[in-house]
C-alpha cells in the first residue's frame, strides 16, 4: 500500500477545550453536505441526527487494506483524488482530514485513547464486508459508536412487503420506495468546532495509463449534477439508451464514493425515469442488506447448478472478451471503454454480460469480478446483482429467456455506429451501421466473430431449461 511513514501535524487546536471531541469516520460519504453523520458529531442540533450537544470534530479517513487492495487502479486513483479535494475542503473550513493507515479495530482505538474522543460517528455501512468491520470497531472500542444515516436515499431493510418480507422484484419495491419517502437534505453545516491530530500522508495513486477519469470531489459531482439537471435530464427518458450520445448523467462515480448524496438529486429531480434509476440503485442495495452472500453466490439458488464451459478454450475466450477482441463491435467497444474510462454505459454493461454468460457460458461471478477490478464506480450491490439479473439468478421473475443479440442492439441503440467507432479504432474507416458486421467486408486487423451468436443462443437457452426441470 503505497503510504509513506511520515507524520504531519496540523494546526493548533482551537481554544475552545470544554468541547469534547467526537471522530467521524468518513468511509463511503467524501463530501461535507447533506452528511447526518457530520451533524450528529458536531451536535448541530438537526433532529435525528444525534443529542445536540456540541462537539470539535475529527474527521478521519482509515486507509483499510481489505478495500484499498481489493480496488482497481482507476478506483484507487478516483479515491485517493477524492480525499485530497475532502481535506482541501475541510482546511477551508478550519479543519482538516486525518488520514490512518491499518485495520480499522486497531487504528480506531488507538486514535480515540490519542485524542480523548468522546465518541465515533460514521454513516452506517450496509455492505457486507461494511456491516462486519463496525460491529468488530464498535466491539473493539470503549466509547459509543454512532451510525447516522446512510448511502441511500432510504437505508437498506427499511421498505418491506406487508407481511414483513423483503421484496425480490424491482417494480413493486419502487412504488413502496417511493411512498415511503426520505428527509429533505440536511444543509452543509457552518461555523464548526474543529479537532486535529496527526495524519499519515493522504495516499497517492497515479491513473491507470491511458485511462481517463472523472473529476473527483463534491464539487465536481455538484458541479456535474447542475449540468446534467438543466441540459440533460429533460431528454433523459429519450437518450439513456445511447451510448453514442452524452444521454446520462454519468454520477454513478459521484454516488460510489459519497461527493454526492442520492437524496440531493431527488430534491431536485422532477424527471420520473431518472428517478427510477435511483431506485434500482437503491433496490440492489436492499437485496444485498437481506442476502449479504449473493455478493457472490446466487440470489436464486435453483440456478446454481447451471452448466458453464471452463478449461483452456473458455479462458481463450474470457480474454477475447475481456480484451475487446470477440468480433462482435458493440460488444468490444464496451469493453474497451471499461479499459479506457473505468466505466461503461449501462446498456452496453448488459449487453457485454449477456455474450459472456450467454455467448461464451462463461459463469456470471467471472465478469463480475474483472468489472469490480476495472470499473471506477464499482458498487458490489449493483454490480453483483446487474449480473445476475442478466445471468437469470437474480431479483427478476423470469429472465432466464433474455438473450441479448449483440449485433441487434449495436444497431438499435448505436444506429450510426458512432460509438463502436469511437472505442475500436480498427472500425473507424466504415461508415454508418455497417460498423455492426464488419466482417461483410472484411477488415484486416480486426477479428472474425469468436462464437456463432444464434448457435450460442440455442446452447444457453437449453441448459436453463434443462436446469429449470
Amino acid at each position: 500500500m503505497p503510504l509513506p511513514s511520515r507524520k504531519t501535524s496540523g494546526p493548533a487546536e482551537s481554544t475552545d477545550r470544554v468541547r469534547r471531541v467526537h471522530i467521524l469516520w468518513l468511509r463511503r460519504d467524501l463530501r461535507l453536505s447533506d452528511h447526518p453523520a457530520l451533524h450528529a458529531a458536531a451536535g448541530t442540533g438537526f433532529p435525528g441526527t444525534g443529542d445536540g450537544a456540541p462537539a470539535r470534530v475529527l474527521p478521519l479517513f482509515v486507509l483499510d487494506p481489505a478495500v484499498w487492495d481489493a480496488a482497481g487502479p482507476a478506483r484507487r486513483a478516483h479515491l485517493a483524488r477524492s480525499l485530497h479535494t475532502l481535506d482541501a475542503d475541510l482546511r477551508e473550513a478550519g479543519g482538516r482530514l486525518v488520514v490512518r493507515a491499518g485495520e480499522p479495530t486497531r487504528v480506531l482505538p488507538a486514535l480515540v485513547r490519542a485524542s480523548g474522543a468522546a465518541e465515533v460517528h460514521v454513516t452506517a455501512d450496509f455492505g457486507p464486508y461494511g456491516r462486519a468491520r463496525d460491529a468488530a470497531v464498535a466491539e473493539a472500542l470503549d466509547v459509543p459508536f454512532r451510525a447516522t444515516g446512510s448511502p441511500y436515499a432510504v437505508a437498506p431493510g427499511r421498505v418491506r412487503k406487508a407481511d414483513g418480507t423483503p421484496y425480490r422484484v424491482f417494480t413493486p419495491f419502487q412504488r413502496a420506495w417511493a411512498e415511503h419517502g426520505w428527509p429533505e437534505p440536511l444543509p452543509r453545516p457552518t461555523d464548526l468546532a474543529w479537532a486535529h491530530a496527526d495524519s499519515d500522508d493522504p495516499p497517492t495513486a497515479p491513473e491507470p495509463a491511458g485511462v481517463d477519469l472523472p473529476e473527483a470531489g463534491e464539487r465536481a459531482a455538484l458541479a456535474a449534477w447542475r449540468e446534467f439537471r438543466a441540459h440533460g435530464l429533460d431528454r433523459y427518458r429519450e437518450l439513456r439508451d445511447r451510448p453514442d450520445l452524452p444521454g446520462t448523467s454519468r454520477l454513478s462515480v459521484h454516488l460510489k464514493f459519497g461527493e454526492i448524496h442520492p437524496r440531493t438529486l431527488l430534491a431536485d429531480c422532477p424527471d420520473a425515469t431518472f428517478r427510477s434509476e435511483l431506485a434500482w440503485r437503491e433496490f440492489y442495495g436492499d437485496v444485498l442488506w437481506h442476502h449479504p452472500e449473493t455478493v457472490r453466490e446466487y440470489l436464486n439458488r435453483d440456478l446454481a447448478g447451471m452448466a458453464y464451459d471452463t478449461g483452456p478454450d473458455a479462458d481463450a475466450l474470457f480474454d477475447a472478451w475481456r480484451a475487446g477482441r470477440t468480433g462482435f463491435p458493440f460488444v468490444d467497444a464496451g469493453m474497451r471503454q471499461l479499459l479506457a474510462e473505468g466505466w461503461m454505459h449501462n446498456r452496453v454493461r448488459m449487453v457485454v454480460a449477456s455474450f459472456l454468460v450467454k455467448d461464451l457460458h462463461q459463469e456470471w461471478t467471472r465478469g463480475a469480478a474483472h468489472f469490480m477490478r476495472h470499473l471506477v464506480d464499482g458498487d458490489p450491490a449493483s454490480n453483483s446483482h446487474g449480473w445476475q439479473w442478466t445471468a437469470g439468478c437474480g431479483t427478476d421473475a423470469s429472465p432466464w429467456f433474455r438473450v441479448f443479440n449483440p449485433i441487434q442492439q449495436g444497431r438499435r441503440f448505436d444506429p450510426q455506429g458512432d460509438y463502436v467507432r469511437r472505442y475500436v479504432p480498427e472500425l473507424r474507416h466504415i461508415a454508418g451501421r455497417a460498423v455492426h458486421e464488419p466482417w461483410r467486408i472484411g477488415v484486416d486487423g480486426y477479428p472474425d466473430p469468436i462464437v456463432e451468436h444464434a448457435e450460442e443462443r440455442r446452447v444457453a437457452l437449453d441448459r436453463y431449461r434443462a436446469i429449470r426441470r
